[in-house]
């Protein structure tokens, strides 16, 4: 299993800009003088560059561990956890303390079995896109549709999420589940269980003439079963 994570941890924005940590919710248990992180820590990214800044972070645990401190799980370097912003965050350990348990008890005396392929993969997906500009004028209203094709590869795929961020009204959206009226992404639902994948992302006029003139972002997120994660980035410019 991965390591835990602790305070002295490196915790990056999609954006490369470090976090900073508030108080462990926890100060029970350290190592090398860091305090081990759980569910509900938090911290801020209080220097990131983008116009929609990434803002806070608040820890979850994808249950692939048993470790708890006074119930709340510990967290591990892999667990997938986002940013306000929607977009995955990187944590970097430098410490020797891994975390051998597992969901399902380990009889007393008995070793930790060995991992499952599938938690043992220490291999970022690899998310492309076939474009990664786009461009939509309001005066002539065109053009009609863009089009962008995702392709996901992992050897244990989980999960996609598609993330829209608007820079001139500046809010973010989760387009994973559910789309407005004019933009389609084939096959929906998040659900990865095929490698490669494609998604086929459609944007039509009808979509597009209702965004502000500016960047728009699509953020196409892959997550493998041991929580690693990539993204590709799409940036739609919609011009007066």
């Amino acid at each position: 299993m991965p390591q835990v994570l602790t305070t002295n941890a490196q915790i990056l924005c999609a954006h490369l800009t470090p976090a900073a940590k508030n108080p462990p919710l926890l100060p029970l248990w350290t190592i090398d003088g860091g305090t081990v992180l759980v569910e509900g820590d938090s911290g801020t990214f209080s220097a990131c560059p983008s116009i929609f800044p990434c803002g806070v972070y608040v820890l979850s645990s994808m249950g692939l561990n048993a470790t708890e401190i006074v119930t709340k799980k510990v967290i591990l370097v892999t667990d997938f956890n986002i940013s306000a912003s929607g977009l995955p965050i990187t944590m970097i350990e430098t410490h020797p303390v891994i975390d051998n348990t597992t969901p399902v008890p380990i009889p007393d005396g008995q070793p930790a079995p060995p991992l499952p392929p599938e938690l043992a993969d220490n291999v970022k997906p690899v998310v492309t896109s076939s474009v990664s500009t786009l461009g939509f004028s309001h005066s002539g209203n065109a053009p009609p549709t863009n089009s962008v094709t995702f392709s996901l590869v992992s050897d244990h795929p989980m999960r996609w999420l598609l993330t829209q961020i608007d820079e001139p009204e500046g809010h973010t959206n989760d387009r994973t589940d559910s789309q407005p009226t004019g933009m389609t992404i084939t096959p929906g639902g998040g659900q990865w269980n095929v490698s490669p994948l494609n998604l086929a992302l459609e944007l039509t006029a009808g979509f597009m003439g209702t965004l502000a003139v500016g960047d728009h972002r699509f953020f196409l997120t892959g997550v493998s079963q041991r929580g690693l994660s990539n993204f590709a980035e799409v940036v739609l410019t919609v011009t007066a």
